[in-house]
């Protein structure tokens, strides 16, 4: 309604407007069980295979400590550059269109929605630090037995990772691209993006957790980091659905991005 009749001291009859919450988007087209394995299988076989096929073949035609991470590095990477396009070729067949106003909404590139009274915005971003204890406490997870070559972070970390970066600009600007596909425009754009707002025709009510679950399955190229990677139902798949927005969970994954750059210019900086 617009607003409300009140009557005045001197008898008159007016209206009083009301800030009213705004119209919910339309709903995105929902995905048939087999559409939604499909997406999930178009990111999840691309990067089993450029981790466990593609990475060891191109390490073995690398020279130097840590082959093996390097190629991963470039691998990945590439598989997240993939992701993306993906989700642009996915929202153009469904939309007709790569539109910013189109490709916002049917992606949920919006800030938080109150779940209730429609509100979005303000006081509602107060959820991200929040988040962000989960994101500190998911670190302490254990991770499941697995040799160190096979983990580029770990490498990250060692003498031979250190004596790589030093001065290598050039891995700097790699890392920064996996950090950014990784967590702004690959996983996060797919999962909270595109298929979250698509899965609650076949899952309903828990489509969020059939989200969480999916995209811990999805890495089987980091598969030891199963146990902490589970929080992620709660941390991303979660507040996506509640607040309507994958730019909350876009905000609170980029934080391992924005952790390992820090670490990592320093190590760069070094001549």
């Amino acid at each position: 309604m617009d607003g409300t009749e009140i009557t005045t001291a001197t008898g008159r009859t007016g209206r009083s407007r009301l800030p009213e919450a705004l119209p919910m988007p339309a709903a995105p087209p929902q995905l048939t069980l087999g559409g939604i394995l499909a997406v999930w299988a178009a990111a999840t076989v691309p990067m089993g295979l450029l981790a466990w096929v593609v990475a060891p073949i191109v390490a073995d035609r690398l020279s130097g400590p840590g082959a093996l991470a390097r190629a991963l590095i470039l691998a990945l990477t590439a598989g997240l550059i993939w992701q993306f396009v993906l989700v642009l070729a996915l929202v153009r067949h469904e939309q007709g269109t790569l539109r910013w106003p189109v490709v916002r909404e049917a992606l949920w590139l919006r800030a938080p929605r109150h779940p209730r009274t429609g509100r979005r915005g303000g006081r509602l971003w107060l959820v991200l630090p929040v988040l962000l204890v989960g994101v500190v406490a998911k670190e302490f997870m254990p991770k499941l037995p697995h040799p160190e070559n096979v983990d580029f972070h770990t490498f990250l970390g060692t003498a031979a990772g250190h004596d790589l970066l030093a001065g290598a600009w050039h891995w700097f600007a790699v890392l920064l691209v996996m950090a950014l596909f990784n967590t702004v425009l690959g996983e996060e754009l797919l999962f909270r993006g595109y298929l979250l707002p698509r899965m609650a025709g076949t899952f309903g009510r828990w489509d969020w957790l059939a989200n969480g679950l999916l995209f811990a399955a999805y890495h089987v190229h980091r598969w030891w980091g199963l146990p902490g990677i589970l929080l992620n139902v709660f941390l991303y798949s979660w507040p996506a659905k509640r607040y309507r927005s994958a730019l909350v969970s876009i905000a609170v994954h980029s934080i391992q991005s924005v952790v390992l750059i820090v670490l990592v210019l320093p190590v760069v900086l070094r001549s």
